[in-house]
């Protein structure tokens, strides 16, 4: 199992670039929140940085290797996220709308992934009724992140993690 954490500012507006590390306490990923233009910021800003919702995580080169994007489409709200380095498109899309910490689905179309949202205790990624991966967030001063990956994973990039979770746990829609 591979074991990461990170720190993320309760502040939302605050937008740093942010360290990812393993359990050796290395630097392994790091990533931001992007804005495409500063028009974006402002308007997002405005609608409680809930609108133009968008991570970038890169490796300790700098070279960007996944995203996940908030989209809103004829009032649906789903998540696009993209792994740079395979080449895929993943749709992340609300399962149980309706309940108070609704469900979430991933899919590339063959690979379906299940996110069991949490709001206190650990989110959940479940694959063929097996957990594969979970992410916490404990309150403290700064947001204290953990993500643990399980070997048997489908998808072996953390970055695929991290984004979805930034997106869809930590700021969600």
């Amino acid at each position: 199992m591979a074991n990461y954490t990170y720190e993320q500012p309760i502040n939302i507006e605050e937008t740093p670039k942010t360290s990812v590390y393993n359990e050796k306490g290395e630097i392994v990923y790091t990533f931001q929140r992007y804005y495409s233009n500063s028009l974006k910021k402002r308007l997002d800003k405005v609608m409680d940085y809930r609108y133009f919702l968008w991570y970038n995580v890169y490796d300790t080169k700098g070279q960007l290797i996944f995203m996940c994007k908030k989209v809103s489409r004829k009032g649906k709200v789903y998540f696009e996220a993209f792994d740079k380095i395979e080449h895929k498109k993943y749709i992340v899309a609300y399962d149980k709308w309706k309940e108070l910490v609704p469900d979430l689905l991933i899919t590339d179309g063959n690979l379906q992934i299940r996110l069991d949202k949490e709001m206190e205790d650990w989110s959940k990624f479940v694959y063929n009724d097996n957990e594969i991966a979970r992410w916490k967030a404990n309150l403290d001063e700064v947001f204290k992140i953990q993500l643990e990956v399980n070997d048997n994973s489908p998808v072996n990039n953390a970055a695929f993690f991290i984004a979805i979770c930034q997106c869809a746990l930590f700021i969600g829609s």
